[in-house]
């Protein structure tokens, strides 16, 4: 029985030390295809000249689409959904050098973004405050790229 019991506690331990947390970065490497256009297209062709994988401000914004918190109130979930589909397709858009598409992805980010803040007043005050900060940095992040991409 004991020797049955330490087995079992040292497969318990190898396996919960052996599992990796899964990636649901909506930028990870199985998204991107091999095949992009050469350097020379890229120039010839109106550019955002950004690389998303290397960018602080990319990753950053990845980071708080797949660790935003769920609240209670079912609309603003939903409001959330959408401002998160937004930032992804705009981290997409700017990826693949689509002008348009990363122009089409900030006007939906803007429309979600002033919806939550609008359904956020239901919200208690620690929701409140963790919801301000992961809006604010959301914002600043989209805000530096776009500041980078008109630089360029």
């Amino acid at each position: 029985m004991k020797r049955f019991l330490f087995f079992g506690v040292l497969l318990l331990t190898i396996a919960s030390c052996a599992t990796e947390k899964p990636n649901f970065s909506p930028l990870s490497t199985s998204f991107y295809s091999e095949t992009k256009a050469s350097d020379s297209d890229k120039e010839a062709k109106n550019s955002i000249d950004i690389n998303v994988k290397g960018n602080v401000n990319a990753s950053e914004i990845s980071n708080l689409i797949a660790t935003f918190p769920q609240f209670k109130n079912t609309a603003l979930n939903n409001e959330i959904a959408a401002l998160k589909y937004s930032l992804q397709n705009y981290l997409y858009a700017i990826d693949a050098d689509n002008l348009n598409g990363k122009n089409k992805a900030i006007k939906d980010f803007e429309k979600s973004y002033k919806k939550v803040q609008k359904l956020r007043v239901n919200l208690n005050k620690d929701d409140n405050e963790v919801l301000n900060r992961y809006l604010v940095r959301l914002k600043t992040n989209v805000s530096a790229i776009e500041d980078y991409i008109k630089g360029n």
